[in-house]
């Protein structure tokens, strides 16, 4: 079933977004009578459609959904080219992350002014919203604002993890534990980290974990993770 996300509410109607209204009646072509599902406030609503011009819907039952994980993940990642990172904004919100912090990085491909960036970021929220419709989630990532490598650095969080290629790295899996509730986890651009940055991090309370034998992509340990 169609699911929206909404942000108002007012006397038992949900207040649609323009481009959700355009989906709903140009995109989708429902009628009079057929069901969505709509999320506010992280509570689905089943909902029927009473009429389309304009909008009206009817609250037929609420309900709390189990679609979440289990605890907060934060994917902070470098900034690659569009497709790219428009792919890893879908999957991870796809798979349950919380957070997403866009990362600048020596080795950064993508370079960004603040006014492009602040229209970058509108795009991304709409993709991460659009996957979380499709996904059947009840949360929408945070699309965090593009921050610095010294600004991830200071984060507090359960558990820091940076992706990397040295030698004294430990499997993913053993820093895993029951008793931890938000996770941080950095990945680096292509090319990876320089070496001042890594160290930057590790003296940041970040620990270095490996991914398995093999080289990842940018998109693909993302996913990974």
């Amino acid at each position: 079933m169609q699911r929206y996300f909404v942000k108002e509410k007012q006397n038992n109607q949900f207040i649609f977004k323009n481009s959700d209204i355009h989906h709903i009646k140009n995109v989708m072509r429902f009628k009079a009578g057929d069901k969505i599902e709509v999320v506010f406030e992280e509570k689905t609503y089943l909902c029927q459609l009473t009429n389309l011009d304009p909008l009206n819907i009817k609250i037929i039952d609420e309900y709390n959904e189990d679609s979440e994980l289990p605890i907060d993940l934060t994917v902070a990642v470098a900034l690659v080219n569009e497709q790219k990172f428009d792919l890893i904004l879908q999957k991870l919100t796809e798979l349950g992350v919380s957070t997403i912090i866009p990362l600048k990085t020596e080795r950064s491909i993508v370079k960004l002014d603040d006014k492009k960036a602040n229209k970058k970021i509108e795009r991304w929220q709409m993709i991460c919203k659009e996957a979380g419709e499709q996904s059947h989630r009840t949360k929408i990532p945070i699309i965090e604002r593009i921050q610095t490598l010294n600004e991830v650095a200071a984060l507090n969080y359960d558990l820091k993890l940076i992706c990397s290629l040295s030698e004294d790295t430990k499997p993913l899996k053993d820093y895993l534990d029951d008793k931890i509730n938000n996770i941080i986890f950095v990945i680096g651009p292509e090319g990876g980290f320089t070496k001042d940055e890594e160290l930057k991090l590790i003296s940041n309370s970040f620990n270095r974990t490996s991914l398995g034998k093999r080289v990842l992509r940018v998109e693909t340990a993302a996913i990974y993770v």
